[in-house]
């Protein structure tokens, strides 16, 4: 059997180890157009922040020891540029060499992963304007950091890498603007428990802009950034990161006729299969099913990327493992503050059509007779008909990943 897998990190490297344990025999081969074929993605505002100082830590996997240990090929700066499911083979473009090959494969493993949006806007492409995707992104931004007088950040978008980029940008004493298109940060948080993260946010400093998005930048008289918001409003910097979300990567899949999906993503079946039963597709790149809903949905996060990887693994060596679905189990930190959610908010329930009730409580995170006890706030959604849970979401300064691990487990489970 020969197994090839297009991209690594979590997708892709988790298929590659789980096919090694499974098959000692299988030949094994996995691209990746970059350099780093496994690293910490939650990391790297904090190396950009230097909380992490050393860029090592970002790095899970090398491509040599990871080639040594389970005994298969990776090759980096090797990108497959086209699919040919009728030969079953691939052509790959090694940029090193800057030239071009083909290999065939048995069964062929998409992880492409998703792409930064980056709408047209003037003046996107003027220096000192980044994305935050990969670790080379991370280490442009550093540089850039490290080498330039940057007094004031601003950036676009509240969702995870936005708030973690804005605590970053202000732990390394920068002024910091936060833009969101929205009226909330963290969007898998309802707004009467995102307004705990943005007073919180604001009392570390940082200048919130709700229901505003970047219309376009320039320069100053001075070489700084002028960024020009929808609302009229202009913001002078030194820095901007843009992070208004990611699209999936499926031009590959789109190119050799593969079904796409929500979003023109992968469309797979619960065993993980594409529309050509020798090729499966996993990570950000494919359309999931909502664990709650049972609908299609689009949920980037690693965690369900490796668990996809594994099963991909056991599938493409001929197993029925099936793959129940996203639940949307989060953690981010906040300065001091911690929020997490799993399964569905109002926002969503509300535009699904769920029938749901609400309850409240604020409970300390230990007992509140030993010293330096802290209160959180916690929802929960559940079905009226039969109290089951359709999803729970907290913020408080400890204790908060732990319950919502609980209320997790509880919902998988179906309690």
């Amino acid at each position: 059997m020969k197994v090839l897998i297009v991209g690594g990190v979590a997708g892709g490297a988790s298929a590659a180890a789980r096919l090694r344990r499974l098959d000692e025999q299988a030949e094994i081969i996995l691209f990746e157009k970059g350099e780093f074929i496994s690293y910490a993605n939650c990391g790297l505002p904090y190396y950009i922040g230097d909380v992490i100082t050393e860029k090592e830590k970002l790095l899970v996997q090398t491509p040599e020891a990871f080639q040594s240990r389970f005994n298969l090929e990776v090759r980096i700066f090797s990108e497959v540029i086209t699919i040919d499911r009728e030969a079953k083979s691939v052509t790959v473009r090694d940029h090193r060499s800057k030239r071009d090959y083909t290999e065939n494969y048995d069964r062929l493993i998409l992880s492409p992963g998703a792409e930064p949006k980056r709408p047209p806007l003037p003046g996107l492409d003027l220096p000192g304007i980044f994305t935050l995707r990969t670790v080379p992104d991370t280490y442009k931004i550093r540089d850039f950091v490290d080498n330039h007088p940057v007094q004031h950040a601003v950036v676009i978008g509240g969702g995870f890498i936005g708030v973690e980029m804005a605590e970053n940008l202000k732990h390394r004493g920068m002024e910091v603007s936060l833009v969101e298109f929205t009226d909330q940060l963290v969007a898998s948080m309802d707004l009467d428990m995102a307004m705990f993260l943005h007073a919180h946010v604001r009392q570390n400093g940082v200048r919130l802009f709700f229901q505003a998005g970047a219309a376009g930048f320039t320069q100053d008289a001075d070489g700084r950034l002028v960024v020009r918001l929808t609302t009229g409003l202009t913001l002078t910097c030194d820095l901007v990161i843009m992070s208004i979300g990611i699209a999936p990567d499926s031009h590959l899949a789109k190119e050799a006729g593969l079904e796409l999906g929500l979003g023109g993503s992968i469309k797979v079946d619960e065993y993980l299969f594409t529309s050509d039963p020798d090729i499966l597709a996993v990570g950000d790149a494919i359309e999931i099913r909502n664990f709650v809903t049972g609908k299609p949905g689009l949920i980037p996060l690693a965690g369900p990327a490796n668990k996809q990887g594994r099963i991909a693994a056991e599938n493409a060596l001929g197993g029925r493992v099936p793959f129940e679905g996203v639940q949307g189990t989060a953690v981010l930190k906040v300065f001091d503050m911690t929020a997490a959610s799993t399964g569905l908010n109002e926002k969503q329930a509300r535009r699904e059509e769920i029938v749901y009730e609400k309850t409240y409580i604020h409970p300390l995170n230990h007992a509140g007779y030993f010293p330096g006890a802290s209160q959180l706030a916690m929802k929960m959604l559940y079905d009226p008909a039969d109290g089951r849970i359709l999803g729970a979401q907290a913020v408080g300064m400890e204790g908060v990943e732990k319950r919502i691990d609980v209320l997790a487990t509880a919902q998988r489970l179906g309690a």
